[in-house]
This record gives C-alpha cells, sequence and structure tokens, in this order.
C-alpha cells in the first residue's frame, strides 16, 4: 500500500522538498515548513505523514481553522486547505494537495501518528483527538474556553427581586408589527441574562442587540444602586472600529432612557477595545489582566462578538471574575474572525431553534409576558441554550426591504431565492452582470452610483464633487475648514465597493487601481500613484500614538496651514482626516509621512467591512469559484449596506454557488463544551 503513495508521504527528503517548493510558491507560510523541520529534529522516527499533518495544522490556523480535519482534508484536500491560494489557478499548479494525498486511507494517517513522542510524551507540542490534529497551545485554549464556559453556565447570578416589574418599565409596549402582536426577544434577552453569569445574544443588522444591552445595564444598575451598591460595568469590542461605533450609538439610547441622573451616569458610553481592557504588553501574547490578576467589573459587555477569535477568548474569559457577567452580542451569520477560531459561530449553531427547557421557558414567559410560540422553536436541555436569545425582528430591514429578504434568503442557502429575490425589482437592490474585464458598466456604477437625483445610491464621484465643490474660502476659519472635512468623511461613507479577494482581476488591489485611473481619467482626482487629494485610507494596524485603529477610513484633503508670519501667504498642506470616532463630531488630522501602515480603499474587502455600514454597498464576485466564497461572505457584504445593495457578477453562477457553502471553521469547541 505504502508504494501506491506519493514520495513525499513516504520519504522525508521528498516532503521537505515539497513544502520548500510550497513555501517558495506562497501556498505555505514558512513557519509552516520551519516547524515540519523543527518537529522532524525532535523526533528522529516520526513519519512524514505525522510531519506532513504537522505543516498542515499550522497552515490551516493562518486559514482560520483552529485543527486540522484530517477526515475533511482527505475528503476535499483543495478545498479544506484553500489551495491554490487565491490568485491562482489550479491548472497551472504544479503539485496540488489532492494529487499528493491521492490513495491516503484516514486509517493510514492515524496509524502513522501513533507513538510519536510529538503526541504522546508530556506537553507533546501536538495534540490528537479524533481525527483532528491540534496544535497543543489551540487544544488548550479550546479545552479552557469550555471549561470556562461550562462553569458560567452552571452558576447563576441574583436577578432582581422585582425584575418582571422593572422589564415591564423598560419595555413598557407590545411588539406590534404591520398589526401583528410579536414576541419581544429584546425583553427576553434582558431577562436572561439578569439571571445568568455568560449570555450570548446574537441577531442581524437592526435587531436591537445595542437598543437591548442598553436596557439590561440600565436594569442591572439601577436595581444594584437601590442596594446602595452599583455594578462596575464595562463595554468592550474586538476592535477600534467596532469599539467607536458602539461609543457613538449607545451614549444617544442611554441618554433616551428614562432613568434617575445617577442611575444614567453610573452607565459607560466608552468602549474599549479587548485589548486595551485586558492591557495589552507589547511583544507579548498575554496580558496585564488573567487569572491571577482579574479585571475589576462585575458585568462585561462584549460586541461584535463574530470577531473574537479562540485565542482572545480564552483570555478574556480567564481575566474575569467568577462572580462577573458576561454578556456576548453579535450576528452568528456573519464571517468569523480573521485569527483561528470561530467561537460565537460555534457557540451559536443552533440559536434559531431555541433549545429551551420547559423549566426556561416557564421562567422566561412568567418574568416577561411574552409568549414563546414561534413554530421555530425546538425544546431541549442543553445547558448552553438555556443562555442564548436570537433577535428575530429587524427594524432596519422591514418586510418591505429587498437587502432583509435577500439577506435571510442567502442565510438560508436557498440559491433560488435569492435568485427571485434580486429579480423582483426591489427598490433597494440591484444587479450589473459584466459581459468582460473591459465592461465599462462597472466603472460607471463605481463612479456615478444608480439612477439620478439626490436621494439616490451614489457613487465615489459624489465624496469628490463635495470635495471640489464646496472647499471653503482660502481665508475661512478652522471650524468652516473641519465642517467641510467632516462632509468629504460623510459623502465618501455614502458608498462602498467590497471583494471577496485580494489578488487577481476583481480583487482589492487591481480594482483599487482601475477605480483610481478612472477617476484620474474623469478629472476628479489629480493623479493616482502616491499621496493626493481625495486618496481614502484604510489603516491596516493599530497606532495607538496616533489614535488611530485597524478599520479606520481617512481622507488625504489640502487644509490651510497657519501663515508663518504676519501678512505671509496661507500655505495649503496635505493631511489625512479621519474622524475621531468617539461620538463628539471631532476630526484627526495628519501628516501622510506619518502613516506607515494604510491602504488605498475604493475597494476592501468583505473581512475588513465588518463593523461598517455604508448606505450604498456593491459586492463584487470573482469569475472562478474560491474558498472564502460562502454564504457568510455574501450575507456579510449585504448587510453592509443600509440603503441600498448592488451585486457585481463577473461571471454567470458564483454567486449560487457561493450561496450555497458555508463557512466550515474547524474546531472542536461545541463538542468540548457539551462534554463537560
Amino acid at each position: 500500500m505504502s508504494a501506491m503513495l506519493a514520495p513525499a508521504l513516504r520519504d522525508r527528503a521528498e516532503l521537505f522538498a515539497l513544502l520548500s517548493i510550497w513555501s517558495e510558491r506562497g501556498w505555505l507560510r514558512e513557519l509552516d515548513r520551519a516547524l515540519a523541520q523543527l518537529f522532524a529534529e525532535l523526533d528522529a522516527d516520526a513519519s512524514p505523514l505525522l510531519l506532513l499533518g504537522a505543516a498542515l495544522a499550522s497552515h490551516q490556523l493562518g486559514q482560520g481553522h483552529v485543527c486540522l480535519d484530517l477526515a475533511a482534508t482527505l475528503a476535499n484536500p483543495d478545498f479544506t486547505l484553500s489551495l491554490p491560494p487565491e490568485g491562482e489557478d489550479a491548472e497551472e499548479a504544479m503539485i496540488l494537495p489532492s494529487q499528493v494525498l491521492a490513495g491516503l486511507s484516514l486509517e493510514s494517517w492515524l496509524a502513522a501518528c501513533a507513538g510519536s513522542s510529538l503526541l504522546e510524551s508530556e506537553g507533546a507540542p501536538l495534540v490528537l483527538s479524533g481525527a483532528c490534529l491540534y496544535m497543543r497551545r489551540y487544544w488548550s485554549y479550546e479545552r479552557q474556553v469550555a471549561g470556562d464556559i461550562a462553569r458560567r453556565l452552571q452558576a447563576s447570578a441574583a436577578a432582581p427581586s422585582d425584575l418582571a416589574v422593572r422589564l415591564a418599565s423598560l419595555f413598557p409596549d407590545a411588539l406590534v408589527v404591520d398589526g401583528q402582536r410579536l414576541t419581544d426577544w429584546q425583553k427576553l434577552a434582558c431577562a436572561m441574562a439578569a439571571q445568568g453569569r455568560f449570555t450570548l445574544i446574537t441577531g442581524g443588522p437592526g435587531t436591537g442587540k445595542t437598543t437591548t444591552v442598553v436596557r439590561l445595564l440600565a436594569l442591572l444598575q439601577e436595581a444594584a444602586m437601590a442596594t446602595g451598591e452599583p455594578l462596575r460595568l464595562s463595554l468592550a469590542a474586538p476592535t477600534g472600529k467596532a469599539a467607536a461605533r458602539l461609543t457613538e450609538s449607545i451614549g444617544a439610547q442611554v441618554q433616551s432612557l428614562a432613568l434617575d441622573e445617577r442611575v444614567r451616569e453610573q452607565i459607560p458610553t466608552l468602549v474599549m477595545t479587548l485589548h486595551r481592557l485586558l492591557g495589552s504588553r507589547p511583544g507579548s501574547r498575554h496580558f496585564r489582566h488573567d487569572a491571577a490578576n482579574p479585571l475589576p467589573l462585575d458585568v462585561l459587555v462584549v460586541d461584535e462578538a463574530s470577531m473574537i477569535d479562540l485565542e482572545m477568548m480564552a483570555s478574556l474569559l480567564g481575566a474575569l471574575p467568577a462572580h462577573a457577567r458576561l454578556i456576548l452580542l453579535g450576528d452568528k451569520d456573519q464571517l468569523a474572525s480573521v485569527e483561528a477560531g470561530a467561537v460565537l459561530g460555534d457557540l451559536c449553531r443552533e440559536a434559531e431553534s431555541g433549545g429551551y427547557s420547559e423549566a426556561t421557558r416557564a421562567w422566561l414567559e412568567s418574568q416577561t409576558g411574552e409568549r414563546l410560540e414561534d413554530p421555530a422553536l425546538v425544546p431541549g436541555d442543553k445547558a448552553l441554550a438555556q443562555h442564548i436569545v436570537m433577535l428575530r425582528h429587524s427594524r432596519r430591514f422591514g418586510s418591505g426591504s429587498g437587502i432583509g429578504r435577500l439577506a435571510r434568503a442567502v442565510n438560508l442557502g436557498d440559491a433560488q431565492s435569492t435568485r427571485a429575490t434580486l429579480a423582483t425589482g426591489a427598490h433597494d437592490l440591484y444587479v450589473l452582470r459584466l459581459s468582460g474585464e473591459q465592461d465599462r458598466a462597472l466603472e460607471r456604477l463605481l463612479i456615478e452610483g444608480q439612477g439620478g437625483g439626490e436621494l439616490r445610491p451614489q457613487g465615489y464621484a459624489h465624496y469628490l464633487q463635495v470635495m471640489l465643490a464646496e472647499r471653503p474660502a482660502p481665508d475661512a476659519d478652522s471650524q468652516a475648514w473641519d465642517s467641510w472635512a467632516g462632509r468629504v468623511l460623510a459623502a465618501f461613507d455614502q458608498f462602498q465597493l467590497l471583494c471577496a479577494v485580494r489578488k487577481g482581476t476583481w480583487g482589492v488591489e487591481a480594482l483599487n487601481e482601475r477605480i483610481t485611473e478612472a477617476l484620474v481619467k474623469r478629472g476628479l482626482l489629480e493623479q493616482s500613484h502616491g499621496w493626493y487629494e481625495g486618496r481614502p485610507v484604510l489603516v491596516t494596524r493599530n497606532d495607538y500614538s496616533l489614535g488611530l485603529m485597524n478599520g479606520d477610513i481617512g481622507i488625504a484633503l489640502r487644509l490651510p496651514e497657519p501663515p508663518e508670519s504676519l501678512g505671509a501667504p496661507v500655505r495649503e498642506v496635505l493631511r489625512v482626516v479621519f474622524p475621531r470616532n468617539d461620538g463628539s463630531g471631532a476630526l484627526r488630522h495628519i501628516l501622510p509621512s506619518r502613516l506607515s501602515a494604510v491602504e488605498t480603499v475604493f475597494a476592501m474587502t468583505v473581512h475588513k467591512s465588518q463593523g461598517s455600514e455604508f448606505a450604498h454597498c456593491a459586492l463584487i464576485l470573482p469569475d472562478s469559484l474560491n474558498p472564502v466564497l460562502t454564504k457568510e461572505l455574501v450575507y456579510t457584504g449585504i448587510t453592509r449596506a443600509r440603503h441600498w445593495f448592488s451585486l457585481v457578477e463577473s461571471r454567470a453562477g458564483i454567486f449560487e454557488q457561493a450561496v450555497q457553502r458555508r463557512v466550515a471553521r474547524r474546531s472542536g469547541l461545541r463538542e468540548a463544551l457539551e462534554k463537560q
């Protein structure tokens, strides 16, 4: 049998020659190859199959998977490993994983792993759990997260004795939509979180996750202050951009509640990143706050929890005091974190069906007055399900919203229904089918937008016209210039092109160049390279010294400098203007030379768009199927649009294929939790 296997599976030298080829071509990271080399030195008897597994397990971490699923890899090697990477044609590839692994059985791969000190010695660097091969660190993270959550599920928190009265005060009106009484899941979520130390609240855009948590914090703080012991409340988010968005929205909501002013003052409105909350240490994976130095808080709310990776979740849970409540908010249907793990998706896998026990159902109904009569609900008794609430009514995308209907159809993986929805002629949905790479209809969409008139889906010409037409007089005061810059930024937010991939004709890199050159040809930009007025840029790495976060968007504008002397002419200097994103409406002005980690952002990946919203979004799909093309990516792209969504198809059929595929992040978190 072994003679039938590829040479790389039988001979170490052949294996490392293959890994070197893959590394040189960018299929694997150099880290992946070097790790296999190190393991070969640690165990001179390790099978090439085990060493290949180690390299691929490391590769999978880079792809967002917690482990290497050996069975899935053998069933569909190229797809599971996302090889060749985007931008490369499989037909032109030299040696595909499917060719290397041809003829290998799962039993043979597992047998080759048995007995190695890399797996079975104390503190061994690899762990084999069933048919999943882990790096030990990530196996440990998974077990820690499962254990910490299990302990929180078993330990209830004391709900206010008058919870029903307080809920009735916060939710005085029944939820009625189009004359029909609906279950108020926001009210149910508040009730559930009031009596637990771990609560997950999931829901799509406009379902009221922020509204729910503001009312919950008001409920908990008001009850605590009545006893003379106010709670220490904190708000956090995975990224600076997500933190800024929540900061902007939460302040107004806190002010809108009918509360005693003393209670209102004890509800936080400033949201920090998880890194800041935990206390980052430069050059270290560890944080200042951990089990030995827990966070000084009683309630922690984390927004955009779908973006939390496994390692960060382990750090967060490890730093929470045992008595504290943790409330996670997020959309389970969005793309998962860029780093390894899909914690929210794993935990909320069955959220739609409820899974509530009779005891949970009876308690929720008694406290809220709501009836859990949704036909989608299925009874159950799993501990985790008793701490998850899915918000189901979108106030942004009502029954007449084409975007809402399209997002729901995509979530169901129903390709026929999604296409039918696009064909209904809904006022907020557009489809552009390109006839080829040079179809000028694409540039017209991206520059001019859709339709005519003021209240319409805009393209990129809109913000540049605001920039050019509304520029203040040279002697205008700083307030006038800031007002203008703010209007330019707001106009840019009217439209965003989203891409599934970075490389290739339909990727971010090529489309950024194409759009820039098209705008130069139209006289809307002065140049296409370097720094120029009107260049929009995306921050790609946190820079705390400048107050900028990964995902922040700014625009280069010429602004007047104070004259060097009385009577001297006013000199204009190019600066990049960013919103402060703290709810104040203030701006930051930064010299381009100080920005080391930015890129032009006429086009951005769907991943980068998470946590953002735009009045009009266009999603362009590549002309060939790619592992990143899934219903989660399509759904995330669609729901970045507030008012209008345009689908751009470079090839027929790709959209339908993407809708029928789902993200399959490999992990064992859910299973580990159920074993606790």
